[in-house]
């Protein structure tokens, strides 16, 4: 292949990876091919001579193709996250293409200096202390790029052994290290992935397994006494492996006890948070990283859940020193003339060479920033939350362990074996991929949100298949879907049932229209808290919301038709409606006010009879008599109590009307020698008068009769302002009046608004 050729092969390879990510989902995620089956495809040998590319391409297609597992679709839920990413694909291509060796600065200064820095920038985001950076030329500590967690433990491993040595020798000049390595122990839980095992073994030192308590972490007590037990028989604890988010259920360690522990006994502590380590970018989650200053060693792979292709782990240690006393060779090829300035990775690793693996990373970190990352791991969370949900809803599953981040650790209710034919059948059918765990003999099915791409929907399709799969078992197990599980029918209760056994029960209530938030139905706040003051606290808080003053033709027909249709809308609609009503800030002219701007007239000139909501059966004054002509309501069944009050004979020559904006109340007071009747006339007579329980008006939250001859109301804001609509004929007063903002009459406050569209322009300042 010459340039030529690869500009345009590559071209079409990037076509074929972005249409594969574009379209996963079409994929089945785990593939139905048996063990051998690419020996039976491809030759047993090399081709003596060249091959086409687009041959090789073709077998690619049709041989390779059908035996992977698709790690990036949505329905992948086994293992971890091992996720990849466009930049990331990028900076990979790009190392690819330049193809250092960064083993010593003289090697890749570029490549060095930058696992440096961008190994400062995730310390920093994770919120690491600054004895694991390296911003000083003098710095002890530092961040250094590993293959995989696992390489990190045992690098950690052998540099603990190493110092532990070191400080037997010197205390015990006659023996020789094998035979020191022989009183040497280590400690990890019995939940600790299975590399620090694979660690001891290479080490050549004992391992010590801590139970777990009921939560699956390790406590710094049963440390301690492990320990304690172990040097009574002569025995040196050297090294302890906290594990933040294990393998099998996510759980977390007590970092602040067990570093107690290792500080008092001198013990090198590693902290492997190889999957929950990248959800501590969130300020929400890092409680558990309490403690971490403790540590000598801490890593976690962005290979995982930061969408930083594999292979890539970060992992920093307070003192480097360790490190180069056990894999320090400096044979004179690889020495240079800055030795000693600069830092040289090939004394922080295992093996020799190094890819240039700080490029995909730093990629990654500058295109997607703090904001990006957060968000994304936030997402991934609050869809393991929603899957959750969906197992706790139906009663023939259990979450034995409680969900911790993006993993949902669930089992079938009874025997192990039904679980375990469970996931088989699942793996088999192909549509999503999921692995097991166990909790001290308990066997789970673990679900992990591995994917970026996720949607809720990915997540209601997977449930829908576990349901599925689970009713064929239990059919065919126990002859029904919902097995040996005694499923109670819930009763049925009528809307006249419900009425009469709580007074106070009013109709639905949308909080959120967003997809499967929560929400209350059937039921007032009233109904659901059972407290009177509810919807009066609540009105009251609404009146003194300080809104900022927003404008949008969307916005404005939105409350349009809001005002204009007798229809009960969702609570979101509703705000949008006091927002345009409720401004403090005059807004400019909509287009209806400048096109009779442009006619010669001005809005506060039209009648406010010809605003959309001032209908045909608005109070009217008669002329002559000077009384209210008020419609007749519907009648409706009253929750409130009845008020020894009448307005049957008010006019305005009767009786002063107020109304206190600042605390939504209309307040009635009777002039002279008036007198409301007592003891004839109950609630219906207010109700009717002032358009209480009028579905254009809103509900008013309470009517009171008191002693000094008042009349006083109190409602919702939106009650009150389409109360001033409705007398927006006559002259009313307002108690506490603002000194520069006074209202001095409805009529003002009602030409305030634009009699088109309803915009709300501002308070009038006289």
């Amino acid at each position: 292949m010459d340039h030529s050729e690869f500009r345009v092969k590559a071209k079409e390879l990037v076509d074929f990876m972005a249409d594969y990510l574009e379209n996963i989902r079409d994929h089945r995620v785990y593939p139905g091919v048996q063990p051998g089956y690419l020996h039976k495809r491809l030759p047993t040998e090399a081709p003596q001579q060249p091959e086409n590319w687009d041959d090789i391409f073709k077998d690619v297609q049709e041989h390779i193709m059908p035996g992977i597992v698709h790690w990036q679709s949505p329905h992948m839920h086994a293992y971890f996250p091992a996720l990849t990413s466009y930049p990331s694909i990028m900076g990979e291509m790009l190392s690819s293409t330049l193809n250092v060796l960064c083993f010593t600065w003289a090697s890749s200064p570029a490549g060095t200096e930058l696992e440096t820095i961008a190994m400062n920038w995730m310390g920093k985001l994770l919120g690491l202390p600054d004895c694991f950076l390296n911003e000083k030329n003098d710095s002890p500590g530092g961040g250094v790029i590993q293959t995989t967690a696992s390489e990190a433990t045992l690098v950690s491993l052998l540099a603990a052994r190493t110092r532990a040595l070191m400080e037997l020798a010197s205390l015990n000049p006659e023996l020789q290290s094998s035979e020191l390595l022989g009183h040497l122990i280590c400690y990890c839980s019995d939940q600790a992935h299975s590399s620090v095992e694979k660690a001891g073994l290479i080490g050549l030192v004992r391992m010590r397994y801590i139970e777990s308590d009921e939560k699956q972490c390790m406590r710094g007590a049963q440390l301690e006494e492990a320990i304690l037990s172990d040097k009574a028989k002569g025995l040196v604890p050297f090294w302890v492996c906290a594990t933040l988010g294990t393998t099998g259920s996510v759980a977390f360690d007590n970092l602040r006890e067990i570093g107690e522990v290792c500080e008092r006994h001198s013990a090198w502590l590693h902290v492997d948070a190889a999957y929950a380590g990248s959800a501590f970018v969130c300020p929400e989650y890092r409680h558990w990283l309490d403690g971490i200053e403790q540590a000598d060693s801490f890593a976690f792979n962005p290979s995982k859940w930061l969408m930083v292709n594999f292979d890539c782990t970060a992992m920093w240690v307070k003192d480097s020193t360790a490190l180069h006393r056990t894999f320090n060779v400096n044979p004179i090829y690889l020495r240079h003339e800055n030795s000693g300035k600069a830092i040289d990775y090939m004394h922080w690793q295992i093996p020799l060479s190094r890819r240039f693996r700080a490029l995909k990373l730093w990629f990654v970190l500058r295109n997607y920033g703090v904001v990006g990352i957060q968000k994304h791991i936030r997402e991934s969370v609050r869809l393991a939350q929603k899957f959750e949900a969906l197992v706790l809803a139906d009663q023939r599953f259990e979450i034995p362990q409680a969900r911790n981040l993006g993993m949902v650790a669930f089992r079938m209710k009874g025997d192990n074996t039904l679980t375990e034919l469970l996931l088989k059948r699942l793996n088999a059918r192909g549509y999503i991929h999921a692995v097991p765990a166990c909790f001290k003999g308990v066997y789970v099915i673990r679900f992990t949100v591995t994917s970026q791409r996720t949607t809720n929907q990915d997540i209601l399709d997977d449930w829908n298949e576990i349901k599925t799969v689970a009713s064929e078992i239990l059919v065919d197990v126990f002859g029904s879907e919902c097995g040996n599980i005694a499923v109670p029918k819930k009763p049925r209760i009528t809307l006249k049932d419900t009425r009469e056994l709580n007074a106070t029960f009013g109709t639905s209530l949308l909080l959120a229209n967003s997809p499967m938030s929560p929400k209350i139905v059937n039921g007032t706040h009233a109904a659901i808290c059972d407290y009177e003051q509810v919807l009066s606290s609540c009105a009251q808080t609404f009146a003194q919301l300080k809104m900022e003053p927003k404008d949008s033709p969307e916005m404005r027909r939105r409350i349009r038709g809001i005002r204009m249709v007798g229809k009960k809308f969702s609570l979101d609609s509703c705000m949008d409606m006091v927002q345009g009503l409720m401004m403090e800030q005059p807004l400019p002219l909509c287009a209806e006010e400048r096109e009779d701007a442009s006619n010669g007239s001005s809005p506060g000139e039209k009648s406010i009879s010809s605003s959309p909501v001032t209908s045909s059966n608005a109070i009217k004054q008669d002329a002559d008599t000077n009384q209210l002509h008020i419609p007749a309501t519907p009648s409706r069944q009253l929750r409130s109590r009845s008020v020894d009050a009448s307005l049957s004979e008010l006019n305005f020559d009767d009786a002063k009307i107020t109304i206190d904006l600042k605390n939504n109340e209309v307040t009635i007071t009777p002039t002279e020698n008036k007198k409301f009747i007592d003891e004839k006339v109950h609630f219906s007579a207010a109700e009717e008068k002032l358009k209480i329980g009028n579905p254009d008006f809103g509900n008013v939250q309470d009517v009171q009769a008191g002693s000094d001859e008042k009349l006083t109301i109190k409602g919702p804001g939106s009650y009150i302002k389409k109360l001033i609509q409705q007398f927006s004929e006559n002259q009313f007063e307002d108690p506490k009046p603002e000194s520069d903002r006074a209202i001095s009459s409805i009529k003002d406050r009602a030409d305030a608004i634009c009699k088109k569209c309803l915009h709300y322009k501002g308070r009038i300042t006289k």
